[in-house]
């Protein structure tokens, strides 16, 4: 018991956190579908500079795929 409980504790916490962080991601990429300027944001932190053509196409191609809501 006294090792089968810390095991359990840290799968359940593991799983519970995945699941978060999906619910999480989910709900950021929807927002940024809607909001070019945190969609701008997240291009300039991974180093990318994008002009008003790219940013139009990026968000095109978040909508096509589902706002987000699919994960391939």
């Amino acid at each position: 018991m006294n090792i089968a409980l810390p095991i359990i504790t840290l799968v359940v916490g593991l799983i519970l956190g995945f699941v978060i962080g999906v619910f999480y991601l989910r709900r950021q990429m929807t927002k940024m579908q809607n909001d070019p300027q945190m969609l701008a944001k997240m291009a300039k932190q991974m180093g990318y500079n994008m002009n008003s053509k790219q940013m139009q196409k990026a968000q095109q191609m978040m909508k096509s795929q589902g706002g987000g809501r699919k994960f391939k």
